[in-house]
C-alpha cells in the first residue's frame, strides 16, 4: 500500500489551547504539522508569524511544515528556517524572483515546496524542474480554512504527478474522509486536513482513515 503522509493544518486548531492541539496531533499519529502563514496582502487573511511556529517548535518533534502565503517571501525565509520550519512553501505566484527563493530556502537548509492558486496550471512550475522537493496543489483558494473541494483538481493532481514523477506532492484544501481516495488515487503523497482531524470525534481514527485513503 502507498505511504500516505498527512499534515493536519492548525488553522482549524483552538489557538487558546494550541500547544496541546499540536501534541494531540502527534499523538495521534499525524506525520507533519501543517502551519498556514498568511499576509493579508496575496490572501485576503490575516494569520501568524514567526513565534507560533517557534512555539510549536518547541512541544512537538514532527516535522512543520510551513506554507507561506505572503508576498515576497523570500524576505522572511530565514527567520522562519530559525523559528523551526522542516519544509518552506511558497506561492510562484507571490514572488519575481522564484529561483532566488529557492536558493535562500535550500542555504538555510530546509526542504522546498512550491504552490500554485488553482488556476494557475501546473506547467508554470516546469521551469523549476528539478530545483524542488515538495509541490502543493490547492484544492481551494488559499486564504481561509473549511471549504470545499474544487473537483477539477483531481486532474491537476494526475497532471503535476505526471510531469513531476520524483517528488512529494502535497494536496490542501477540502480533503476529508469522502473524497480522500481519489485524492491518493490521483497521485497525492500528503494530505493537508484541518476540519477533517479537528472536527472529527477521535482524531487518532480520522488520521489513519486518511492515511488508508
Amino acid at each position: 500500500m502507498k505511504k500516505v503522509f498527512i499534515s493536519p493544518s492548525i488553522l482549524t486548531a483552538d489557538f487558546a489551547r494550541l500547544e496541546q492541539e499540536c501534541k494531540s496531533l502527534q499523538k495521534s499519529g499525524a506525520d507533519w504539522i501543517h502551519c498556514d502563514v498568511m499576509d493579508g496582502m496575496f490572501v485576503p487573511n490575516l494569520t501568524f508569524g514567526m513565534p507560533v511556529v517557534a512555539n510549536i517548535r518547541k512541544c512537538v518533534i514532527l516535522p512543520l511544515d510551513v506554507h507561506l502565503m505572503i508576498v515576497e517571501p523570500k524576505r522572511y525565509v530565514e527567520q522562519f528556517a530559525r523559528a523551526g520550519a522542516d519544509i518552506i512553501t511558497f506561492h510562484v505566484e507571490a514572488t519575481d524572483d522564484v529561483v532566488g527563493t529557492i536558493e535562500q530556502i535550500k542555504k538555510c537548509g530546509k526542504k522546498v515546496g512550491l504552490s500554485l492558486r488553482p488556476n494557475t496550471p501546473i506547467e508554470a512550475l516546469l521551469p523549476y524542474k528539478g530545483m524542488f522537493d515538495l509541490l502543493l496543489v490547492m484544492s481551494v483558494e488559499p486564504g481561509f480554512g473549511g471549504q470545499s473541494f474544487i473537483e477539477a483538481s483531481l486532474d491537476k493532481i494526475s497532471k503535476a504527478r505526471e510531469l513531476f514523477p520524483d517528488i512529494l506532492i502535497e494536496v490542501d484544501g477540502g480533503v476529508n474522509l469522502s473524497n480522500c481516495a481519489k485524492v491518493v488515487q490521483a497521485g497525492a503523497d500528503v494530505i493537508v486536513a484541518g476540519s477533517a482531524v479537528f472536527n472529527s470525534e477521535n482524531r487518532k481514527d480520522a488520521i489513519q482513515q486518511l492515511k488508508m485513503g
